[in-house]
């Protein structure tokens, strides 16, 4: 219980840095460039989202740091070669929802 605490306090850290000012965004329509050239906060952020996404109910409140930083990579990589797909499209084929 303490390590799901201190990983769920260590990303509300991490996300604090994130500017004031309200942003939305789009998700649904965010190519891999777009993604690729938002920034660390922004990255960050969207992984984060992602990661619960797409596993859904499986892993009530874990994050398996290894895995979680293993398919950034993968979706980075997959991002770099396919700058004009959508992260959607892109999650759904290196996460496999």
């Amino acid at each position: 219980m303490k390590t799901t605490v201190s990983i769920l306090f260590a990303a509300v850290l991490s996300l604090s840095s994130v500017p004031a000012h309200a942003t939305k965004l789009d998700l649904a329509t965010m190519s891999c460039k777009q993604f690729l050239d938002s920034g660390d906060d922004t990255i960050r952020m969207v992984l984060t989202w992602m990661d619960g996404w797409y596993k859904g109910d499986e892993d009530n409140a874990i994050i398996d740091t290894d895995v979680f930083v293993e398919n950034a990579k993968k979706f980075g990589s997959y991002c770099g070669k396919n700058p004009n797909v959508s992260i959607v499209t892109a999650a759904d084929e290196v996460l496999g929802k």
